[in-house]
């Protein structure tokens, strides 16, 4: 593994995966290191693209812990990322809360599909996730992020996120949401997640949509979809449960990047 330690506060890990055209219509990873609580699984891929499976080898992230994944896909390269189940925040032996960092790049002509299970904030648990995404003017990105705020009949922990995407250079969405105990006030308001405790987003970026932007409309109840400066779109949602939040964000997928 790239960087796994184990301190007094935690777990420190980074897993990383670089994709390339393979020239030869596929694409090859030359780089595929995990090891201890991140696990990447290479699986069987359809056409040129490669697919890529994360699994949870450990309980967590724990309090104190500090994971990091990192996935580059170059120019003409074809990557799915997936996840072998939820992600469950869990309280820690420590007070400090734990981080989660996703970093991708993808080149002009590279595409990438990063579609992983849900997130589940557990009562007591304190989890700050950041997804970083720098992409090239004619890349190719799919991205969902679920979160769930507690197990079933459990108050959430506290949750934070954020979402940071570039397109050729230009910052065109930075986003943050905080949940749980210990966020701002209103987080649970009618403004924000109005009751709800599934909340989920789809990042959807295409050069066709630089041209014929995505128009912006209400997707259902608790959906909507906004277009983005450049050739970029973003779904947002909330449900009362994480099935139905999936229900809406695979509907908004089959429309906007089938």
């Amino acid at each position: 593994m790239d960087g796994v330690t184990t301190a007094v506060t935690g777990v420190r890990a980074t897993a990383r995966l670089v994709a390339r055209d393979d020239g030869r219509g596929g694409t090859a990873l030359p780089v595929l290191e995990s090891d201890g609580p991140l696990a990447l699984r290479r699986t069987r891929g359809s056409g040129a693209e490669t697919r890529v499976v994360l699994v949870g080898a450990m309980s967590g992230p724990l309090g104190g812990d500090h994971f990091t994944v990192e996935a580059e896909v170059g120019p003409g390269a074809r990557l799915r990322v997936g996840s072998a189940a939820a992600t469950i925040a869990l309280p820690g032996q420590t007070k400090d809360g734990a981080r989660y960092d996703v970093r991708l790049s993808v080149a002009d002509g590279g595409e990438l599909r990063w579609l992983p299970e849900q997130l589940i904030s557990a009562g007591g648990s304190d989890l700050s996730v950041g997804t970083r995404i720098d992409i090239g003017a004619t890349g190719r990105l799919v991205l969902r992020e679920e979160q769930v705020l507690g197990r079933v009949g459990e108050e959430p922990g506290r949750l934070s996120s954020r979402l940071v995407l570039r397109v050729a250079g230009r910052t065109v969405l930075d986003q943050e949401l905080a949940c749980g105990p210990g966020a701002p006030g209103g987080w649970d308001g009618p403004a924000v997640l109005a009751g709800h405790r599934a909340v989920g987003q789809l990042l959807v970026v295409r050069p066709e949509f630089a041209g014929q932007p995505v128009p912006a409309r209400v997707l259902g109840e608790g959906a909507a979809v906004m277009p983005l400066a450049g050739p970029a779109a973003l779904v947002t949602a909330v449900a009362p449960d994480a099935l139905l939040l999936r229900r809406v964000l695979d509907a908004a997928l089959g429309e906007l990047a089938p």
